[in-house]
């Protein structure tokens, strides 16, 4: 006979636990499997901006449109891997926007503006404007060829994607992680920007609520008068807010500073200054062909000045830092893919500099060079490597 009677319930299976796809026997077998992010392991936020300025110094050094699809749709790609539900996350979609918005005024002015390519195949003529001689180069109206917007299109769309560039970044790096990671001689401006970026989302959130309630009252929420309405609470809002963080971060000792030396304080400022300088004479250096032989030395110098005059500019600052983030080894291939991106790109430029930058005259379909391509695509490397975000909760339903 069984031991249980038969008015004895048989016990309830227990529920298995779904196991994390980041942790057991399988992730420690692959090391470089992504897993999921969490405050110890949760990536760098100085990767995801090294990344994105890779692919933005990329975007740069073309005008090929199927290049910067390309890059544009691997910064999307990763975004979309990689995002969490953070508040500052939401504003990739916004510099998509611009990106677009960039384009269509790029657009616009090649119509009315006209363009300096000169093309065979007209569209329309518009009437054009007489200009004084002083003026001369310029005109409003005219002639509009299939040439000239190619170029607009081909133009807008280089700093488009530069824009979504830094909106990737922006989705990707937490601003006050970064602010954490920022040297000491930064901290101050560090904590302004990252108040502003904070309050960005506050304010469309206010937007919103008031636009809403209107509505449910049965008043104009657009329009000019509408615009009036609202704005002045959402103003009025931010300004509140505003003291309100003052004050606290007043009461939490913020702005504090140690007392340094007046020697080192005068030579802070001439180690910055003079390194700002000497990185701006190299760059240009690097950029005309006349200063390639002292652009690299005196840019490198420059860098060394700043750097030197960031870390005394540090010794002002009081504050400590508590559980900093690791630079790891998924933060040096998040980074390293990013400029893995750009050389390519440089080199590329170097010695097919045709495929880069396609002509428009005469007009003919872009193509898609094979190396280029092949180096855009290392910046997928950190939808692969770096940490997922968590797992959405799922809300559990009361027992009725």
């Amino acid at each position: 006979m069984s031991s249980t009677g038969a008015g004895t319930p048989h016990p309830a299976p227990r529920p298995r636990l779904a196991r994390d796809p980041g942790t057991g026997p399988s992730a420690r077998r692959r090391p470089l499997a992504a897993p999921r992010a969490h405050r110890s392991n949760a990536l760098h936020p100085g990767a995801w901006w090294l990344w994105a300025l890779g692919l933005g110094t990329a975007a740069s050094r073309t005008t090929n449109p199927l290049l910067l699809a390309l890059l544009i749709g691997v910064a999307g790609y990763v975004v979309a891997a990689r995002r969490t539900s953070a508040p500052w996350a939401r504003s990739y979609g916004a510099f998509v926007k611009l990106g677009l918005a960039v384009i269509g005024i790029r657009l616009l002015f090649a119509v009315f503006l006209g363009s300096p390519i000169p093309g065979t195949h007209l569209l329309v003529t518009l009437p054009e404007v007489p200009l004084p001689a002083w003026a001369q180069g310029v005109r409003i109206g005219g002639r509009v060829t299939v040439e000239g917007l190619v170029f607009a299109l081909y133009d807008g769309l280089k700093l488009a994607a530069l824009l979504i560039c830094v909106g990737a970044a922006n989705a990707l790096a937490s601003p006050a992680r970064l602010l954490k990671s920022l040297p000491g001689a930064l901290y101050e401006a560090g904590v302004a920007v990252v108040v502003a970026m904070t309050f960005a989302p506050n304010l469309i959130a206010d937007v919103r609520r008031l636009r809403a309630a209107r509505r449910l009252r049965g008043r104009p929420d657009k329009g000019l008068r509408g615009l009036a309405q609202v704005g002045l609470p959402v103003l009025e809002g931010a300004l509140e807010r505003s003291v309100a963080l003052a004050a606290a971060m007043d009461a939490r000792g913020y702005g504090r500073t140690a007392e340094v030396p007046a020697a080192v304080r005068r030579v802070t400022a001439v180690l910055t200054l003079g390194g700002l300088v000497g990185v701006c004479a190299g760059t240009y250096g690097l950029l005309t062909a006349d200063g390639a032989r002292y652009g690299l030395p005196v840019l490198l110098a420059g860098v060394g000045a700043a750097l030197g005059g960031l870390w005394l500019g540090g010794r002002r600052s009081v504050r400590t830092r508590y559980r900093p983030d690791v630079w790891g080894v998924r933060a040096w291939l998040v980074a390293a893919s990013g400029v893995a991106v750009a050389a390519v790109m440089i080199r590329a430029g170097s010695y097919d500099p045709s495929a880069l930058a396609p002509g428009v005259v005469p007009l003919a379909a872009p193509t898609l060079p094979l190396w280029p391509a092949a180096g855009v695509l290392l910046g997928l490397l950190p939808a692969f490597v770096a940490p997922a975000p968590p797992l959405a909760e799922t809300p559990s339903k009361e027992a009725s």
